[in-house]
This record gives structure tokens, sequence and C-alpha cells, in this order.
């Protein structure tokens, strides 16, 4: 029986955020990335680069987090040797937990593998001594789950085999799972909780993401610009620039999309500390900016207009396949209406479906800060729990 009091509700986070000159997000070439809708062109920044911020600003926020690495050994390694193993001890302890995330290859793929890296540049894996190459996948832990994998260890006098006793790679992360299992729902961590994890080899330890992030487009048509510039040589006797270059750059107001799914969050959690996670997760989305040339082009531009919805049913994006233009002095206003018109339309359609039970404006109210956003949504949230 599933006892879970938020199956099947979300928040929505329906966001306006103009930024002038700026390159958020580049591609290949270095150039803004963008994208074409409704037969437009616009400014585009992907889900995974806001969505790592995001991650990095609740890290900032001091939220209980995980590290995403491919040093599996030392992570345990350092939870055994806190534990009072032996510098020998915890390196096999550390090594034998690793050996679950190698991914083993026979001769004809290492053979192709090393065929491409002549020709590619691809990120190169490591490799061990007996020369298995480790998976490309990131293993995504918190603190908590290795002290408890180093505890296990401890608990046998630091005998790997003692703890992971499976000759099966399968059964033997399902060992693992099991052991996590026993001190947290599936983490501890609210970034694992929101964003997932994946492990290739060890699907017993996969996590679904409970929040979902769309790639924040422009409202309206752009066309990237390019900068000039150049560079003086401080000590040249001669006249003229030492260096030439360009950079590309736009200017949008975006449409971000985030759906945070509660009852996942709360089965990923085990169900305790969610309303702790939603406040972490929301004030990080309110702050979060991407990184990319902001001491060239500094882009420090806050919310200016948020839906906030918390509801069941079909998940719901406004696609702004019509490109707005620019009115009332910019393209903020005639896309707050164009948002607030088609979210209201779509509510009608839906009818009961539709599901709301609480619904949220940011931006024209100045009284109603982020802090009461989050204080109504701990307080749904408390009251559910």
């Amino acid at each position: 029986m599933n006892n879970n009091p938020f199956k099947g509700q979300r928040i929505e986070f329906h966001i306006l955020q103009p930024f002038p000159v700026t390159c958020l997000n580049r591609d290949d070439v270095g150039a803004p990335k963008t994208a074409l809708v409704g037969g437009s062109t616009r400014a585009r920044v992907s889900s995974q680069c806001w969505k790592r911020q995001v991650r990095l600003e609740m890290l900032e926020l001091g939220a209980p987090h995980g590290f995403r690495t491919k040093l599996i050994s030392p992570l345990i390694e350092n939870a055994c040797l806190a534990k009072g193993a032996t510098a020998e001890q915890s390196k096999a302890c550390g090594d034998k937990f690793e050996q679950i995330f190698i991914k083993k290859k026979d001769d004809k793929k290492a053979k192709k593998s090393k065929k491409v890296e002549e020709t590619e540049v691809i990120e190169e894996n490591e490799t061990t001594e007996t020369g298995q190459e480790k998976t490309d996948t990131l293993l995504f832990l918190s603190p908590n789950e290795a002290a408890v994998i180093a505890n296990a260890f401890a608990e046998k006098g630091f005998v790997p085999d003692a703890v992971i006793t499976q000759k099966d790679q399968k059964k033997q992360a399902k060992e693992v799972a099991d052991l996590l299992s026993q001190y947290f729902g599936k983490t501890d961590a609210y970034d694992i909780a929101l964003f997932g994890r994946m492990v290739a080899q060890a699907a017993d330890l996969n996590i679904e993401a409970a929040a979902s992030f769309a790639h924040a487009i422009s409202t309206h048509k752009v066309s990237n610009e390019v900068e000039f510039f150049t560079a003086l040589d401080d000590l040249a006797e001669e006249p003229g620039s030492a260096h030439m270059g360009s950079l590309e750059f736009n200017s949008a107001t975006y449409y971000r999309y985030i759906s945070l799914d509660l009852g996942q969050l709360w089965d990923n959690l085990g169900g305790t500390g969610i309303a702790d996670a939603v406040e972490a997760f929301t004030k990080a989305l309110f702050v979060a900016v991407p990184s990319a040339r902001q001491t060239t082009q500094s882009g420090a531009s806050p919310w200016e207009f948020a839906k906030i919805y918390i509801r069941k049913g079909q998940r719901l994006q406004v696609p702004f396949e019509t490109a707005v233009r620019a009115e009332k002095g910019g393209f903020l206003q005639p896309s707050i209406e164009a948002l607030s018109d088609y979210l209201a339309k779509k509510e009608k359609l839906a009818g009961l479906l539709f599901g709301k039970e609480k619904e949220f404006t940011f931006g024209e109210d100045e009284t109603f800060s982020i802090d009461k956003l989050v204080g109504e949504l701990r307080k749904f949230i408390e009251a559910k729990s």
C-alpha cells in the first residue's frame, strides 16, 4: 500500500526573466545557443545548464547534497578512514565497492574504443591496474551514504568480501541498494532526490528525478550579434592593438518552465525533509543564473514575473509558439500577457482535469516576496505531510 500523501501532485514554475547583453549558454563554437520555435529563431539556455547552476546554489544554501564523481574508490576510502580503518583496509574497501561500477570491455570493443579515441576528441576513461575500463557514468553519492557503506565495512572488520558477498555485479549493486534503503528512502541528499541518479552498471541504485527542467527559450525572435574587441599591450612601444577578437551575444526575455513532482520527491527522501528540500530548491531556482561569460557580459537579472501552481494532472508548458512583439517598452509586458492568457485558457479547457490546488503570482504585488512564496509552499507541504 502506498501512503504517499503527495502522489500525483506537483509544483509548476512558469518564470519570465529578461537579460540584456549576455551569452548565458554557449554552443560548440562559443555562440549563444538558439532554437527554431514557431518558425522564428529564439535564444535558448539548455535545461542542463540551468539545472547545474540551481544545484550549485543549493550547495551554497547549505542543503544536504551529494558528490557526482568518477573517483569512487577514494570517496569510500576516506569514509572508511574516518571509521578507523588503516590505509590498506580503506583502499581494499574502496576498490571492492568501485568494482561494482566497473564496465568490462572485451578486446574487440576495447580496440574499437581505441580507434575512436584516435579520431575524435572525447573524454578519457580511467583504467584499472587489471586493464578494465571504468564506466563513463559519474556516481552520485551523499556523504551520509558513503558513511553508511563505510560503517557496514567497519562492522565486518573492514573485510570487503564480508559486506559485498555476491559475485554477480548486479547482485552486488542490490546489496548496496538494500543497505542504503535501511537508512534512507532512496537517498538523503536533496540534489540527488531532485535531479535523480542513473547508474548504468547498478540499476538498483537508480533514482527517478523529481524535478523536470525545460530548455529556457526567448518569448520573441532573437538574432545573435557580434562584439569586436581589441587588447592593448601595456609595455609595447609601438601603437596599435596586441590582440583582436570577437564574441557573440544576444539579449532576450526567457521563459523557464520547471516541474517538481512532490510525490516522487517524497518517495526519494523517504517522506522526510520534503518542506526543507522544496524551500532550498525554490530559493536556488530564484537566484541561479548560468555562469558563462559573467565577467565580461554580466547577466544578473532576477525573476520579473512568475506563475506558480500546485496541482495534479498533466504537466503544462507554455510553448510561446507565436513570438511576441515588443510593446509597452519591451518584450516583458507582452510576454506576461501571453503567459497569463495561455495558462488561463488551458485551465478553462482542462476543467477539473487541470487539478489546481494553489496558484501564486510573483512580480505583480510587491508585498509577495520570494520569502512569502516559500512560506506558502512550506505551509501546504507541512499540512499534508
